[in-house]
């Protein structure tokens, strides 16, 4: 048996508005109607405007637990016990920035080479891009990377981290 589902989308918040099942013989559909309450909410969701429907998505994500901007016919499908229970995924960072954080007045010179080296800046840009810190050397790295960057900017006598 055949399920057709047509969805209307509010924001990121999907809402069935009725059902159309395929008959086993040929020729006839049978309509399923929402119920009145489902309806009723339906209609109210059409009058929101954006920023009261941002509200709700965010209302909904920590009611239940789900995420609106992952898949949503997935959210739709995890019931809010289930949610409650799953252990929160935490995604590994994969890009790191390299910040420079302090030169010592008496290893510029040297901390200065490592840094037009890592930025990639011409020898009078240095002293400029040096001038406020802290300050983001380098942006998108592997980690590997960062910490390589990191560890010549120590050795040359600068105080640096990776974020």
């Amino acid at each position: 048996m055949a399920l057709c589902m047509q969805t209307r989308s509010v924001a990121g918040v999907r809402a069935r508005t009725s059902a159309v099942r395929s008959a086993p013989f040929r020729g006839s559909r049978m309509v399923v109607r929402a119920s009145p309450a489902v309806s009723e909410i339906v209609d109210k969701l059409k009058t929101l405007t954006l920023l009261e429907a941002s509200e709700l998505v965010s209302e909904i994500e920590k009611t239940f637990g789900v995420d609106a901007s992952a898949a949503a016919p997935m959210a739709m499908a995890v019931m809010p016990g289930a949610a409650a229970a799953a252990a929160p995924v935490v995604e590994e960072k994969t890009t790191f920035d390299v910040v420079l954080e302090e030169i010592p007045a008496d290893k510029k010179v040297g901390v200065y080479k490592v840094v037009r080296n890592i930025a990639n800046i011409a020898v009078n840009q240095v002293k400029d891009f040096t001038a406020t810190l802290p300050k983001v050397l380098k942006e998108g790295l592997s980690k590997e990377e960062a910490e390589a960057a990191k560890t010549q900017l120590a050795e040359a006598g600068a105080k640096a981290k990776v974020v």
